[in-house]
């Protein structure tokens, strides 16, 4: 599926790639509007269209995954709700494997998302996730959300990489529309990002459910190598 000896670094998306967005999903759609309703005085059913609205004004901008915005706005202590859920925070199937299958060459292990500083402490306390990347970068960070123009631009500035050697994968089109549009040659994309939901249709990436199907291909590479067969030349 991929030429392994194409590829330099990796780059991974948090929610929905590595962990299961079934934390996220139940946290906005549920958790956060039966506190919003408890604390307003609010019927849930209303808590909930109110919130969605709210949602739907802020999707794809860097305050829909700001933590700190959402406290403001809503009155809610949004990180510490997280926690009252935390128990659902969960590691996709075999991402660990795929993780430490990476680490026997050298391939830079690189974390890009758009979650707040915040809520990826939060997942990287409760996951072993951390002691798997060499780099951490949050949107955040960088003043920009991954489907933005001019994302990658701050990436390079902080982590300089090749877009042509560099593979990428995540759950979302947006974002992966974008990563072409600067360039990215190795794409793919996380069809089943929430466990407890129908898995989305592959559209114009290479596509896979989970980490379980790159897993061949990468120790046969490495497996390649170690014959002195060549097959993979990171740098």
């Amino acid at each position: 599926m991929i030429d392994w000896s194409q590829i330099d670094k990796v780059f991974l998306d948090m929610d929905g790639t590595l962990l299961d967005l079934h934390f996220d999903n139940r946290f906005w759609r549920e958790h956060v509007p039966a506190r919003f309703a408890a604390a307003r005085g609010l019927k849930l059913a209303q808590a909930r269209e109110e919130l969605m609205a709210r949602y739907r004004d802020r999707e794809g901008s860097l305050e829909w995954y700001c933590v700190d915005h959402w406290s403001r706005e809503l009155g809610l202590d949004i990180a510490l709700l997280k926690e009252e859920i935390e128990h659902l925070i969960a590691v996709h199937p075999r991402v660990l494997e795929f993780l430490e299958a990476l680490a026997e060459r050298p391939w830079r292990r690189v974390l890009v998302t758009n979650a707040h500083q915040k809520a990826i402490a939060l997942k990287m306390r409760k996951t072993p996730l951390v002691g798997h990347l060499e780099r951490i970068i949050s949107a955040h960070d960088l003043g920009l959300p991954k489907e933005t123009p001019g994302f990658w631009h701050r990436v390079q500035a902080i982590e300089p990489f090749d877009p042509e050697r560099t593979l990428f994968i995540d759950d979302s089109l947006e974002v992966l529309d974008a990563a072409l549009d600067y360039g990215f040659r190795h794409l793919v994309q996380v069809l089943a990002p929430d466990s407890k939901a129908p898995p989305r249709d592959a559209e114009r990436y290479l596509a896979i459910h989970g980490f379980g199907e790159l897993l061949p291909g990468l120790r046969t590479a490495l497996r390649a190598q170690d014959s002195g067969d060549g097959g993979v030349r990171p740098s």
